[in-house]
């Protein structure tokens, strides 16, 4: 188990050095010149040229990269004074720390993200449990209808019903707003519950499907007929064997979905007027705020390695033929 991890951390490290890699030579070696974007259009040539040194863009690439990492790990020293770790440079915009700015925004989106894997999981795997105990029953396919309904709708689209709806029609809910957990939690999930609500849709939908389909899987193996013909109850079976073997591909497509939740998030912050990492992506992208988004994109690709990481110490857990592997 524990050999499993580490080789999993170790590419892990991997990964986020060649992402980081990547993405400071696509930020720092495009035609624009990062020095004019801050500096702006009437910008004299000497103020570009002092820039470049307070950049340090007037060395060669390899040097910048080396510099901009050790500030990550280390901290480092910046124009407007010391940037302790992890240093992501200063905004363009408000010449702001951007470790300060994305450390304002972070928990927001993890609420948002976590708040609405919660709910998908919960709906969907119930869903599709409910469907395999009574397959071909009615409430099978209801429950694939409703599946189906909700692969079909976008959250831009059911954002603003859900709103109208629950929040200003009913009052049952309140419309979203950024979550402030120093005042207690209540006030905070009261504010994310229609958002992660409305996110999920798009997810548990699918996840009804799939494990409807990995339950009557499993459901048909040999080993499970075997725990019938002993004479072990339905539901003993049913949970104790054939939900643990459908877990692990369950487990496996939740990995691959982290990426898109956080698609999601960005889309719902939008919507509901959340300011989280992806309202910032999107504002320093109109900004044309280079090291921001370079911090918001190497922030956001930390935590999804990280949460793979997760994932896959998860997933050991639930098949002991993973920790042979």
């Amino acid at each position: 188990m524990l050999r499993f991890l580490v080789r999993r951390m170790l590419g892990a490290v991997v990964i986020l050095l060649l992402i980081s890699a990547i993405t400071y030579l696509l930020f720092f070696t495009l035609p624009s010149d990062p020095a004019l974007l801050s500096c702006g259009k009437n910008c004299s040539p000497q103020n570009v040229t002092l820039i470049h040194k307070n950049l340090g863009l007037d060395q060669p690439v390899p040097v910048q990269y080396g510099e901009y990492m050790a500030g990550i790990l280390f901290g480092r020293h910046l124009p407007l004074g010391t940037c302790p770790a992890p240093c992501f440079g200063l905004s363009f915009a408000g010449n702001m720390p951007i470790w300060e700015i994305i450390k304002s925004r972070y928990p927001t989106t993890l609420s948002l993200a976590i708040g609405g894997a919660a709910a998908f999981l919960t709906i969907g795997v119930g869903l599709g449990l409910i469907s395999a105990w009574r397959q071909g029953k009615p409430i099978d396919k209801i429950a694939g209808s409703v599946s189906l309904m909700g692969q079909s709708v976008q959250i831009y689209f059911i954002g603003p019903l859900a709103i109208y709806l629950f929040a200003d029609t009913l009052g049952w809910t309140d419309p979203g707003h950024d979550p402030d957990w120093s005042h207690g939690p209540a006030g905070s999930i009261s504010g994310l519950i229609l958002p992660c609500l409305v996110m999920s849709v798009i997810f548990w939908s699918n996840y009804s499907r799939q494990t409807r389909s990995l339950m009557v899987e499993q459901l048909a193996e040999d080993h499970v007929r075997t725990a019938r013909a002993k004479g072990m109850s339905a539901a003993y079976v049913f949970f104790r064997y054939a939900l643990r073997g459908a877990m692990g591909p369950i487990v496996t497509i939740f990995g691959i979905d982290l990426g898109s939740i956080l698609g999601g998030a960005i889309i719902t912050e939008s919507t509901f007027g959340l300011h989280g990492l992806g309202q910032l992506a999107v504002s320093a992208v109109t900004q044309t705020d280079l090291p921001l988004e370079m911090g918001v994109m190497l922030f956001s690709a930390a935590a999804i390695v990280l949460f793979n990481v997760l994932i896959d110490a998860s997933y050991a857990v639930i098949d002991p033929r993973v920790r042979l592997s």
